[in-house]
């Protein structure tokens, strides 16, 4: 009997040292929870700025958008000078001096404002060799040539084509007045004939179909600018007749 109450006594004795060992488990746990939450606490909210910091990153954020602006007017293209075309082009009128030329010509020669003085011609400027408006504007002045021939005035074709291409023209429709080759557009230019043309609404340099009579004093007696085709070599030859 007393060796029962012994194994009773130490039975006692170790299950509250058992239970007394098993007790700080969940007292770690404890103490372990409150650090992972110190840790997500620390991560999830940020020491907030102080206010020059704050200035600071303001101003940064500011000078990229300053930066873009500056660029942006930098890279702006210049507004195109639509009017410089026509403001540089001189305007001659009758009574005016004609413009001193030398040009060659499309048999091969040269032809000058020199060799003509004392001598009235005709000068008329036309877009383009063997196209239609020019082609008949061409065949018109054959055509009436022994009535400027009578009245003593030469008649001079003048147009930016080659030599070349006047030769061809020439032959193809038996012309038998002169076509100087103003390859340069300079005498073009010297009269106001070359100048900034509308088609179609689009713009673009070209030559104005123009008539000039000149004296054989070099004074322009006539101009026809913007020229219409159609009955336009019997105006300059009724024109060039009251020189005579």
């Amino acid at each position: 009997m007393a060796a029962k109450k012994r194994s009773k006594a130490k039975a006692s004795k170790r299950t509250p040292a058992s239970s007394a060992r098993a007790t700080p488990r969940p007292a770690k746990l404890a103490k372990a929870a409150p650090r992972k939450a110190a840790s997500g606490k620390a991560a999830s909210a940020p020491e907030p700025a102080s206010p020059r910091a704050k200035k600071a990153k303001k101003k940064a954020s500011a000078k990229p958008a300053a930066a873009k602006k500056v660029s942006a007017t930098a890279l702006r293209p210049p507004a195109p000078a639509k009017a410089s075309a026509p403001t540089s082009v001189p305007t001659l009128a009758e009574g005016d001096k004609a413009p001193s030329f030398e040009l060659p010509d499309h048999a091969g020669g040269t032809v000058s404002s020199e060799s003509l003085a004392g001598h009235p011609y005709v000068l008329y400027f036309y877009p383009k060799d063997d196209t239609p408006g020019c082609t008949t504007q061409a065949c018109g002045f054959r055509d009436s040539i022994a009535d400027f021939e009578g009245a003593g005035v030469r008649v001079l074709g003048v147009s930016p084509d080659s030599v070349a291409s006047h030769q061809r023209f020439a032959g193809k429709y038996g012309l038998p007045f002169t076509l100087l080759s103003d390859a340069e557009r300079s005498l073009a230019s010297a009269y106001g004939v070359w100048a900034l043309k509308k088609l179609y609404g689009r713009e673009s340099m070209g030559i104005v179909r123009s008539t000039f009579l000149v004296d054989g004093e070099g004074v322009i007696r006539k101009v026809w600018r913007g020229v219409r085709v159609n009955g336009h070599v019997a105006e300059v030859q009724a024109a060039a007749a009251r020189l005579a």
